[in-house]
């Protein structure tokens, strides 16, 4: 595990509002389901999460923005997916 202190992706985290807040951006548009739903701490973009058909959170992470936070009720942990740890 790789400690929030010393994961140089840290640094891309920015202050975010959710673009979708009602689900995943790329599943709404599709019209299709997601299980848990993913905040990017870059650009505020919603994504599904890994257990979802579409997995739109770790193709945007790969694409963009490494850091990510649950956007479920109750939960505030963060993930990096290249160093597959919480932040």
């Amino acid at each position: 595990m790789i400690s929030g202190l010393f994961d140089p992706h840290i640094a891309q985290i920015r202050p975010v509002r959710p673009r979708t807040p009602q689900g995943c951006e790329e599943c709404l548009s599709l019209g299709t389901p997601w299980v848990h739903l993913r905040l990017c701490l870059s650009c505020g973009h919603v994504g599904c999460c890994d257990a979802s058909p579409m997995r739109h959170a770790r193709a945007h992470a790969n694409e963009l923005h490494p850091i990510v936070r649950s956007f479920e009720p109750g939960e505030d942990w963060r993930w990096c997916y290249p160093h597959e740890a919480f932040v």
